[in-house]
């Protein structure tokens, strides 16, 4: 069994990473099935609960405010819809149903409130909640486990060296410090990151660094590879290929055995052959469903087709875990 480290160095990761692909592809393949069912693959729902209108520059994003996209800004959504959606999803055969808003920062306010309630709906229906609000302080993370979140993700999204030429409107340190709150709360963490953004062979491996030595591992690694949209200054960037992809996710099982490595975004672009590969190379979660926030994803119909090709069947729920317990408030007598 590999063993798990939270001790890796910048140059053995670089080492893993830079091996001859298919013997990188066969020792992730070995390091996955020490730890995971191989024939098992987490499928997600991701829905955007508030869009657009966000006041951050992330370069990637269209649904940043600054930027000129066809992205339309909808307020929060209702606490109903998200649950008919997240009912939808789950007869779809979803376990995991992640609420994202368009938000810099969560505020104590009535929409949080609104979240919360979100939260407790889909916890009830024993599906894994997961939320991905920016940034969060201490008692928000708190109130969030609250209402039965079992998971928060917050991407680093690349290397802290490349960070500022994608981001600036908050820092490196912002985003770790969040990742500190869940974790602290006692949320499962998702992180990752993106490829694709004009970053450095050097920059991917300084991402899975920071993951790799954080003091706990993630529970759920997304890999994705950047979908560029018209209005956005990473508009032009070229195609992410599949052997990139391929060389994170592996590198990403190697170093991080126990983790979920999730196949992100770009998946839509992916053939069956080149998703097969990429669990082949240990990724074992996906997100189902038409869109991921605002961007395009594989029809349902195809991901169907997908798991009876390759004769893989979804995780469960809460499969190395106890479900969440909602904390409900008491009400005075």
């Amino acid at each position: 069994m590999t063993d798990v480290r939270t001790d890796w160095t910048r140059a053995e990761i670089a080492d893993i990473y830079n091996s001859p692909v298919l013997d990188l592809i066969y020792r992730a393949a070995t390091v996955h099935r020490q730890h995971h069912d191989p024939q098992e693959v987490q499928v997600c729902t991701l829905l955007s609960v508030k869009t657009g209108g966000c006041p951050e520059d992330c370069a990637y994003c269209p649904q940043a405010a600054r930027y000129h996209t066809n992205v339309k800004v909808h307020k929060l959504m209702e606490v109903s819809e998200v649950l008919t959606a997240a009912h939808r999803a789950k007869e779809s055969g979803s376990t995991r149903f992640c609420m994202g808003a368009a938000w810099r920062e969560v505020r104590d306010n009535r929409d949080f409130d609104k979240v919360l309630e979100m939260v407790k709906g889909v916890n009830q229906l024993g599906m894994e909640v997961c939320c991905t609000l920016g940034m969060l302080t201490e008692s928000q993370a708190e109130k969030l486990k609250e209402a039965g979140l079992y998971a928060y993700n917050h991407n680093l999204d690349t290397s802290e060296e490349y960070y500022g030429d994608i981001i600036s409107t908050r820092t490196y340190d912002d985003r770790l410090d969040t990742l500190g709150n869940v974790r602290q709360a006692g949320i499962s963490v998702c992180s990752g990151g993106i490829i694709g953004m004009g970053e450095s062979h050097q920059d991917r491996i300084g991402m899975l660094h920071t993951l790799a030595n954080l003091p706990e591992h993630p529970e759920s690694v997304p890999v994705n590879a950047l979908v560029p949209v018209e209005g956005t200054p990473l508009e032009d960037q070229p195609r992410v290929s599949v052997w990139e992809m391929v060389r994170m996710i592996a590198t990403a099982r190697i170093i991080m055995p126990k983790a979920m490595v999730r196949l992100s975004a770009g998946r839509v672009r992916m053939s069956v052959e080149e998703q097969a590969l990429c669990f082949l190379a240990g990724a074992n979660s996906i997100f189902a469903g038409d869109k991921l926030l605002t961007t395009p994803n594989p029809e349902e119909d195809q991901d169907r087709q997908l798991f009876q090709t390759l004769n893989i069947r979804p995780r469960k729920a809460f499969k190395d875990a106890e479900k969440p317990a909602v904390v409900f408030e008491q009400i005075p007598l």
